[in-house]
């Protein structure tokens, strides 16, 4: 029965987002030849071509992923590929916490081996053939690696230590998990502006004294305690533009790409700067947060209930080991199956996200000219190929902000 409700969730999420994206790239397709009247005069036709033909590449290439996704999910699964990699493993190593990590390291690396030539062709074909992509060869493989280090750094740990209380807390190991992983949390956000960015990037003081005033000033004015302004390197690998917040406490800083500051003037960086710090005002960052932890804490009693049920495993083409610690499939069974059925939470989340951005658009409207914010999106939607015309159904299921044309209208008319 659960192998059968597995399938239909599977086909219904396929199905479902290939509609939308069909949806989407007939919507794009249709409007490709008219600029819309509120950009007519900031966005030329070839630009909102580009835009068309972009967000139709994008959605090609994410269907061809996700079919590929889909057969992976099912080998590894229903086809018995997981259950395989477990007795083999089991045959290899004695030692039962190394046995565990070994199988979970060994599905992420097949995951990871699969996903690598599609990030390669996204980087090097797709972006490259709109003048995106800056990523050389060498500095694909360095970021490659550097990727795998980080992530074996700090992954490791924290599976070993899911695993080591799955099979020493008893009952209580659910909430000692969500602990790890509640502080494992809070350690990448301390260590991301410091520590792991600085492996990848370049990151320099701002070299400019009246924007860092300007900036300062805002600053001062939203309450938000600034430890430092800095841009980054982003123009070494994508001509995409953008601007973070990163750390937390005294510790906060904002980062610009290189790429944003050379396209936007200081009146249309502050706007820009203004919406970020209304996220800060609103608190949507602590409320993602705790939502996310939230999540995560239904997800691990769910998970505690599920590792014990046979027909879990069952269901997905594994059968637990008898006289030895099934943990290990546990987690990957439960990571690999649980997106097939939450994936009709996409739209809430989407239109929770775009509640936020529209809430940060009339603080920043607040703070200074909402011409200013206007400008730098206008600017922004042009130079990142963002289509001006998504499909209405498409957009309200996926996008985590409004599109353009309602955001505008929305800063203009309040």
């Amino acid at each position: 029965m659960f192998t059968l409700l597995f399938i239909a969730f599977l086909l219904a999420d396929i199905l479902i987002r290939f509609w939308l994206d069909h949806r989407q790239m007939r919507h794009v397709r249709a409007h490709r030849d008219q600029v819309p009247a509120e950009f007519a005069d900031r966005i030329g036709l070839h630009s909102h071509q580009r835009a068309a033909d972009y967000t139709i590449a994008k959605i090609q290439f994410s269907m061809v992923e996700r079919i590929t996704e889909a057969a992976v999910l099912v080998c590894l699964t229903l086809l018995g590929g997981l259950q395989i990699l477990d007795m083999q493993l089991g045959l290899l190593i004695e030692n039962e916490m190394l046995r565990q990590l070994a199988l979970i390291g060994a599905v992420l690396a097949l995951l990871g081996a699969i996903g690598l030539p599609f990030s390669a062709w996204r980087k090097f074909r797709l972006e490259a053939r709109f003048g995106f992509n800056r990523v050389t060869p060498r500095l694909f493989v360095l970021d490659t690696v550097k990727t795998l280090i980080v992530t074996l750094a700090v992954g490791a740990p924290l599976v070993a230590g899911v695993l080591w209380v799955m099979a020493n807390a008893g009952a209580n190991w659910v909430w000692w998990a969500w602990g790890i992983w509640v502080a494992f949390n809070f350690l990448i956000l301390w260590l991301f502006p410091t520590v792991i960015a600085p492996l990848f990037n370049k990151f320099t003081p701002l070299d400019n004294p009246e924007m860092a005033e300007r900036i300062h000033q805002l600053a001062q004015r939203c309450g938000f305690s600034l430890g430092g302004l800095f841009v980054m390197d982003g123009s070494k690998r994508s001509a995409h533009g953008n601007a973070y917040f990163t750390g937390f406490g005294k510790a906060r800083r904002i980062v610009f790409f290189d790429t944003l500051l050379a396209r936007l003037n200081i009146d249309e960086i502050e706007a820009v700067l203004a919406h970020e710090l209304g996220h800060f005002k609103h608190r949507h960052i602590i409320k993602r947060m705790l939502v996310s932890f939230g999540l995560a804490l239904a997800f691990f009693l769910l998970l505690g209930w599920l590792s014990t049920q046979v027909w879990f495993y069952a269901g997905l083409g594994v059968l637990p080991q008898l006289g030895r610690p099934n943990d290990a499939l546990a987690l990957i069974l439960f990571f690999l199956a649980m997106p097939v059925f939450t994936f009709w939470a996409t739209p809430l989340a989407s239109w929770l996200s775009r509640r936020d951005e529209f809430q940060a658009d009339r603080y920043a409207a607040g703070q200074c000219s909402s011409d200013w914010l206007i400008s730098a999106l206008v600017k922004l939607y042009d130079d990142n190929a963002a289509t001006l015309t998504p499909d209405p159904l498409h957009s309200a299921f996926y996008d985590s902000h409004p599109p353009a044309v309602l955001r505008i209208q929305h800063l203009k008319h309040g």
